[in-house]
């Protein structure tokens, strides 16, 4: 069987700490071949670490912390200190396995992702019999058979049959999804119904499933700045130890009248304390686990850099229309001034012959009211002002109100319907014969969460904008429900990018939230753009993190991790560069010994990373304290 890396990591471990034991008791009992033993530990514990070491100091002329800790064993060995140069390499390997078991536990994510991923499918043929076929086999259009309990091997949509999904492992959210016929279903979810039939859509290679798995392992490749500059100052910091360690030996030995012994005993002291081992670990495992931990919650980083930089966030801008809106309209305001039954039941009737996004709000909100179905009746569609069909010997139109233009509407009716307009909403009108019977209001509502969200951001002092192609008035309308600080309306796909590229040339680190292609190109000159995951594929492509689920939540989310990520940073850099200073100043006044001074350096470390495994922790939802903003915050620009 072939050992992982994390394995092979804690088998020399453990080797290490079996041999030291073994030389410490030997020591003791006077046996000579001792030092043998203390070796066998030192190989055991340290051949990987020193191996690795030398490969990237040779190959790539970058020296590390790994070198410095086989250097300060040999040294230890050289003066006779072979029972420390033992537990400096058990401890030094003890929290190397620490760090890979933190970066594996961080990468479980797309392990547990792919495991998910089927492999072979049960395609069903001309015949109506399956045969199982590889996955990366199946062709766009094949007929695919999901049984019930089985994951859905490919993206596509239901053929035939209803059953419940499980898609927490794209969404992140943990309710089952209902679905029926036409409904998409995603490669990687789970058939909780009964067994199902599917119409392939996409290749495998193409599937939403493996867009996330590559997404994820190329985010946790990826590092932030914070860990850049730590790599970089790694091989700056340990050129400057190993000029250091020859002066803290000469120096103290001709000025200070130190003896040979004790001048050599501080430089390999020296040489352990002041490795940066604690420092490198610092930001890498802390940034990973956050990666992990937004993955698990349906939020995807595109690299460790967007989710650092989401900490210092100073203006965030929203497209309006499936970001913070829901993306289709819905009846708001409905009135009857005549016999209410009668006009739902022509209305519906006519509706049900459009599949305009208005006719499906009507349907959406008065189906469950009729009493009558006409299934018969002829319905003409007139391009540019509505509907009209003949029913019981009544003409019936819905539409503008220019489709009778002779109906004169009395003043307060007028006024109504003006205030309606003036609030953003559009509004339709309900005839019979020459007779205005009802008119609607309807508006694409803000999203449940959006208020709550936008005021998260303004308490934390980013500003908040939202940038539309919608009218003025709807525009100020949804700004003002959700007490956005400014709204442009009437913007074209370059008008957004060129406000994004002002607000990033103003604030730096700005981001753009949307989901539709004309959202792209601001979305790719944003320092931060997030797409929403249920929006078109090219904004996924040239975004820097996406919402699998469209939950504005996960953005705050996904702010309070990258907050908590920038604190969890700083508390490793500071501690970490503080116990160096601390432990550095304690040799050079003789304070410590070389025992102390590795169990101080390598325990510093392992608390460093400890504390970076805090990142997989969930992060509840700040609620916004409840401020009472002005009621027309909005400033339309």
């Amino acid at each position: 069987m072939k050992l992982t890396e994390e394995k092979k990591s804690i088998l020399s471990t453990i080797l290490c700490l079996i041999f030291m034991i073994l030389g410490f008791i030997f020591e003791k009992n006077g046996l000579t071949f001792y030092p043998i033993i203390f070796i066998l530990a030192i190989f055991f514990g340290g051949f990987k670490q020193t191996k690795d070491g030398l490969i990237e100091t040779l190959e790539n002329k970058h020296l590390n912390v790994d070198l410095l800790m086989a250097l300060a064993a040999v040294g230890a060995c050289i003066i006779g200190n072979w029972f420390e140069g033992a537990m400096l390499t058990f401890i030094f390997c003890l929290s190397g396995a620490l760090e890979e078991y933190t970066t594996n536990k961080s990468k479980n994510e797309i392990a547990s992702l792919m495991n998910m991923q089927p492999e072979t499918a049960l395609l069903l043929n001309e015949q109506g019999k399956t045969i199982e076929t590889a996955v990366n086999e199946l062709q766009i259009g094949d007929l695919i058979l999901v049984p019930k309990g089985a994951s859905v091997p490919i993206d596509g949509t239901l053929s035939a049959g209803v059953s419940t999904i499980d898609e927490a492992a794209i969404t992140g959210e943990s309710v089952p999804v209902e679905k029926t016929k036409n409904d998409p279903l995603f490669g990687g979810t789970i058939n909780l119904g009964d067994a199902i039939t599917m119409i392939v859509t996409t290749n495998s290679e193409n599937t939403l499933f493996s867009k996330i798995i590559r997404l994820v392992d190329e985010a946790q490749n990826t590092p932030s700045k914070t860990a850049s500059f730590i790599e970089k100052l790694e091989n700056r910091y340990v050129k400057i130890v190993l000029i250091a360690i020859p002066l803290m030996i000469l120096i103290p030995y001709l000025l200070f009248s130190w003896s040979w012994n004790e001048s050599f005993y501080r430089g390999m002291v020296l040489l352990v304390v002041a490795s940066p081992c604690a420092l490198v670990a610092s930001a890498t495992p802390a940034t990973l686990a956050a990666i992990s931990n937004g993955a698990r919650n349906g939020v995807l980083f595109k690299g460790g850099v967007y989710l650092e930089n989401l900490a210092s966030l100073k203006a965030i801008a929203f497209d309006k229309t499936g970001t913070l809106t829901h993306g289709a309209p819905v009846v708001t305001d409905a009135v009857f001034l005549t016999n209410k039954q009668k006009a739902i039941n022509s209305l519906v009737a006519m509706e049900m012959h459009s599949t305009h996004p208005l006719a499906q709000a009507i349907i959406n909100r008065f189906n469950n009211e009729t009493t009558v179905s006409y299934n018969q009746i002829d319905v003409k569609n007139i391009i540019g002002f509505g509907m009209e069909t003949i029913i019981d010997t009544s003409i019936w139109r819905v539409g503008k109100k220019s489709f009778n233009d002779q109906i004169k509407l009395n003043k307060d009716i007028q006024n109504k319907t003006e205030q309606l307009q003036n609030n953003g909403k559009t509004v339709i009108y309900l005839f019979e014969n020459q007779e205005l019977v009802a008119y609607f209001g309807l508006l694409d509502i803000p999203k449940q969460e959006a208020k709550s969200v936008i005021h998260y951001f303004k308490e934390n002092g980013i500003l908040t904008t939202m940038i539309t192609g919608d009218h003025d008035k709807t525009a100020e309308t949804i700004a003002i429900e959700l007490e956005i600080d400014q709204v442009y309306a009437n913007c074209l796909p370059e008008d957004k990018t060129l406000l994004i590229k002002e607000q990033k040339e103003k604030y730096g680190i700005n981001a753009m939230v949307g989901d539709g292609i004309n959202d792209a190109p601001a979305l790719a000159n944003a320092a931060i753009g997030v797409a929403m995951g249920e929006g078109t594929d090219i904004a996924m492509d040239v975004a820097d993190m996406v919402l699998m689920q469209n939950d504005l939540e996960k953005l705050q989310m996904s702010h309070q991790l990258s907050k908590k990520l920038k604190r969890i940073v700083t508390q490793n850099i500071v501690f970490s560069s503080g116990i160096i200073l601390l432990l550095v100043l304690s040799n050079f006044f003789q304070i410590i010994n070389l025992p102390l001074g590795v169990i101080g350096h390598e325990g510093s470390t392992i608390l460093v990373i400890l504390n970076g495994l805090r990142m997989l922790k969930t992060i509840p939802l700040e609620k916004p304290s409840k401020i009472k903003y002005p009621s027309q915050t909005a400033k339309l620009v």
